[in-house]
């Protein structure tokens, strides 16, 4: 969570580097079986790399970072499948752990409801579904694309 103004340099570096960092190096790391193998690899990007929202600066940034890694990648390695998936308010301890309290987390999780074009928050099961799907032989054919699992939150104008 925070602005230009409230992030600083050392908050900034940690978030790229979980976020942007990480997946670059693990998938560097994984690109010789990769292509032997002609498996897959599934990044997790969130609605925030596609869509501005205030007050989470740095991560926004790092999202947009993941997409057009995976893009590049899909197009420099097309003996295996790079994908995307964007998940928009998933419960889990993700909002928490950043700083919200249980009042605050409880009134983001409501507020999903006018925010997601189906009116709820996801759930867990139903981002690893969809992982399952774009990890499996049924995805042979897709590659580079950036999947929205976000209950139509991409699609949404409100705040």
């Amino acid at each position: 969570m925070g602005s230009i103004e409230t992030t600083d340099l050392a908050q900034y570096d940690k978030i790229m580097n979980i976020n942007v960092r990480s997946v670059y190096h693990l998938t560097q790391l994984c690109v010789p079986h990769l292509i032997k193998t002609k498996g897959s690899i599934v990044n997790v990007s969130s609605v925030n790399g596609q869509r501005s929202f205030p007050g989470v600066l740095a991560y926004c940034m790092s999202k947009s970072a993941i997409d057009q890694f995976t893009r590049c990648t899909a197009l420099a390695y097309v003996l295996f499948l790079p994908h995307l998936f964007s998940p928009g308010v998933i419960i889990t301890d993700v909002h928490k752990r950043a700083g919200l309290d249980e009042e605050q987390y409880a009134q983001f999780l409501a507020k999903s409801k006018q925010t997601h074009a189906l009116g709820r928050p996801g759930e867990v099961e139903e981002v690893a579904q969809s992982i399952a799907f774009l990890a499996s032989d049924a995805a042979s054919f897709i590659t580079g694309v950036n999947l929205p699992i976000d209950g139509g939150r991409h699609a949404m104008c409100p705040r």
